[in-house]
């Protein structure tokens, strides 16, 4: 029989992990509370007129494949957005339309890694990032996010890091998440404007995903890296999941914007990638394309949208800030809440001991820290409605109580 290669454990999704616990708890007539996906599609229903554009897409029968880069029709709206939001002109060369941010991310690092190379991460990270950069025979490089500075990027050790790494082993890229998951930092413009120009001087390709780029409160102000690199190679990925409420359409898309030598073969490659899958989703890039073209529509569901998700994430917030046990940082974008968990008083080794315990005992499933990089802390999905919030966080911290 043959084996298995190594490299398949790395496809274990800690968002997942706990499924099979709370299925069957479930069978067994107890009601889960889940706080562990970050699904808006399920407490927003995606927007009536991006439903009605899919229809559409296939009375008209707009079900067959389209260009393998994309369809010309969601190329050109992405170009449109950007132009709108950022001031950044693109051509149609420079926006490849992936299955998700996911398939972009297989891409980037597919197009970018060799065996051995580093990627430059920061923890907490999204828990997709490191099986990609693995599969493709990579390391990652990790640094922290300084929690007790808000969740910041310290761009001064980032530059000593790359300065000691670059001797050692070759630096492929840094990635950045903007608005970030799990914390919900958004990134001020000094301190990407650091990690600009630090790219720069080491002569590396930014690679910035800013899924979230429209899902940003409590005051804050989102920019965009596209508003600052310019002239070096940077990419930026994004797509329909979040911004346009879609996340089953599996729509993404990754924009590189330089006409330099490395971004001119970046775009070749990730070409020659999509044409090995042939297309994404036809109906769903048609339907996202009239998502971003009319304007009114979006910005009447995502403002609506977003208004909702930061009332009920600060409201989260206070009740987690009661419990003693906990300590939070107010997030600015997306819709995670990411509290360290005081784990030596409440008596448990590890982060995933807590997440399990509280599953089984009080049916509230959250996802542990560790699965993100940063053990010892706990991502809450404060997607739904206030109420169930409230009866989540109650137990949560009556659970805490309990183990004093």
């Amino acid at each position: 029989m043959a084996e298995l290669s190594a490299r398949s454990r790395y496809a274990v999704n800690p968002l997942e992990e706990d499924d099979a616990i709370a299925e069957k708890l479930e069978k067994s007539g107890k009601s889960v509370i889940k706080l562990n996906r970050g699904d808006p599609a399920v407490y927003f229903p995606t927007p009536r007129y991006i439903e009605e554009a899919y229809i559409d897409a296939i009375k008209e029968n707009k079900t067959h494949y389209t260009e393998t880069r994309g369809a010309k029709e969601l190329i050109e709206a992405v170009m449109g957005r950007y132009r709108r939001l950022y001031g950044l002109d693109l051509e149609e060369k420079d926006v490849i339309v992936t299955q998700g941010v996911s398939e972009a991310l297989y891409m980037i690092n597919s197009a970018l890694v060799d065996n051995g190379d580093r990627v430059v991460v920061f923890k907490p990270y999204y828990t997709q990032y490191i099986p990609y950069i693995r599969l493709a025979g990579g390391e990652e490089y990790l640094l922290d996010y300084r929690e007790n500075d808000g969740w910041r990027i310290d761009v001064d050790e980032l530059d000593r890091h790359v300065r000691k790494l670059k001797h050692k082993k070759r630096i492929q890229y840094i990635l950045l998440t903007n608005p970030n998951n799990p914390t919900g930092t958004v990134l001020d413009r000094k301190t990407l404007s650091g990690i600009v120009g630090l790219a720069n001087e080491h002569d590396l390709i930014l690679v910035s995903d800013e899924i979230y780029d429209e899902i940003v409160y409590n005051g804050a102000k989102f920019t965009s890296i596209s508003q600052l690199a310019k002239g070096i190679p940077y990419v930026i990925l994004n797509g329909a999941s979040k911004n346009f409420d879609a996340t089953g359409f599996r729509i993404g898309f990754a924009i590189v914007p330089g006409n330099d030598k490395t971004s001119q073969a970046l775009k070749t490659k990730l070409a020659d990638f999509a044409s090995v899958r042939v297309s994404a989703n036809a109906p769903a890039q048609y339907a996202i394309a009239e998502g971003m073209n009319n304007t009114v529509e979006h910005n009447r569901a995502i403002h609506g949208m977003v208004r909702e998700i930061e009332d009920r994430v600060n409201f989260a917030v206070r009740m987690l800030d009661e419990n003693k046990y906990l300590s939070t940082v107010r997030p600015k974008g997306a819709y995670y809440i990411f509290p360290k968990v005081d784990l030596k008083h409440l008596r448990f080794k590890r982060d995933k001991e807590f997440v399990d315990t509280l599953l089984k005992t009080r049916y509230v499933q959250l996802t542990r820290g560790s699965g993100f990089g940063t053990p010892g802390h706990i991502r809450i999905v404060a997607l739904p409605r206030k109420e169930v919030l409230e009866e989540a966080i109650n137990k949560l911290n009556e659970f805490c109580r309990s183990r004093r």
